[in-house]
């Protein structure tokens, strides 16, 4: 029986274990949306991960969805993530950048001091229902500008350059962040886009932004060092997707001949399960599956890995919280309790400070 403690070879990648750190904000870039010395001793804190997927990196100045948020756009930030590459590696692991544009998630005063006038965009002009932290405060979302056909080819290519400066930083690979409301998934989605061009109206228009994507970032950087996150019919920020099957199985057929790395699948709710599974039929590759539970993922939900449900999964809250937690989860724990209060922005306070098992 396979366990989530044997090792997996992720299309010539090895790793250690089964176990894969799923991306969460942190919001400690320094100056030029850069990750800090803080950034490498977090992640390498970490590198008993079969797999870290990092939080998610701009491929683009206006790709910024929250404050502090690092990128994979300029010259400086890309020296600044192999410091973070290097460290993991020199601590045995392996590391994915996650590249996120956070489309209409996002507000013009996060994106003011960049060169431009810049201001959010998506594939339709439709404002998202809620608000933005920014550093003055909560602020509603504006309503995005609507990329056209020559911007939305330039955004690809945003994606491109960044999986490119993410090989040169050293990262293993690259995840396309299309989940959680960010801007692919704002693709797929039937509120968010209501074009009418080849970008939108039937499934098969709004899944061509997400397979021109990882087409093109697999046909630079190589297929074995792509991946793709999905969240079918999560409302998370805004999103309304009432009958997601048919856009997703459409989705990975699509996906399926690439031969991409794996494809990672977080689920919005039990009822969630069903459309995993019959995507896991579908896609050849590795699973990574981030499952629905009611508390954060726990040892429980490694039985996944077990019964065949998926290949990897990944743990959140429960990362952030514990350095180690392959070992304690081999040793069903005790955990570090996460610091939900530290979650976004700070110091090393709920970063770096979170012990690891003595022994």
């Amino acid at each position: 029986m396979t366990t989530a403690f044997d090792p997996i070879d992720l299309s010539g990648t090895q790793l250690a274990n089964r176990i894969a750190m799923a991306p969460m904000t942190r919001s400690r870039a320094g100056a030029g949306r850069v990750p800090t010395d803080l950034t490498a001793e977090y992640y390498a804190q970490r590198a008993s991960a079969g797999l870290i997927i990092t939080e998610g990196v701009q491929p683009s100045p206006v790709g910024q969805g929250y404050p502090d948020t690092p990128g994979l756009h300029s010259d400086e930030q890309t020296a600044a993530w192999r410091k973070v590459t290097d460290a993991v590696h020199a601590e045995g692991g392996r590391i994915f950048a996650q590249v996120m544009h956070a489309g209409r998630i996002g507000h013009p005063d996060l994106l003011a001091d960049q060169p431009g006038d810049l201001h959010p965009v998506a594939p339709s002009a439709v404002a998202a229902q809620g608000q933005v932290y920014t550093a003055d405060g909560p602020k509603d979302f504006v309503t995005p500008r609507e990329l056209t056909d020559a911007e939305v080819r330039d955004t690809i290519a945003d994606f491109v350059a960044a999986a490119r400066n993410a090989v040169a930083a050293g990262f293993d690979g690259v995840e396309l962040h299309g989940a959680n409301g960010y801007l692919i998934h704002q693709f797929l989605a039937p509120n968010t886009n209501v074009r009418t061009d080849a970008w939108g109206g039937s499934a098969e228009g709004r899944i061509r932004f997400a397979v021109e994507v990882v087409t093109a970032v697999a046909a630079e950087i190589g297929p074995e060092r792509t991946g793709l996150r999905i969240s079918p019919g999560n409302p998370f920020n805004d999103i309304d997707e009432p009958e997601p099957e048919e856009t997703y199985t459409a989705l990975v057929a699509a996906l399926e001949p690439l031969g991409i790395a794996y494809l990672h699948v977080l689920e919005s709710s039990p009822a969630s399960r069903e459309l995993t599974l019959g995507l896991r039929k579908r896609f050849s590759g590795t699973l990574v599956l981030n499952p629905a539970t009611e508390g954060p993922t726990s040892a429980e939900d490694l039985a996944l890995i077990e019964n065949g449900t998926a290949d990897m999964v990944a743990f959140g809250a429960l990362f952030l919280a514990n350095p180690d937690l392959p070992a304690r989860l081999k040793a069903n724990g005790p955990y570090n309790t996460p610091d939900t209060a530290t979650f976004y922005g700070g110091d090393h306070r709920g970063y770096t400070d979170y012990p690891a098992l003595v022994g």
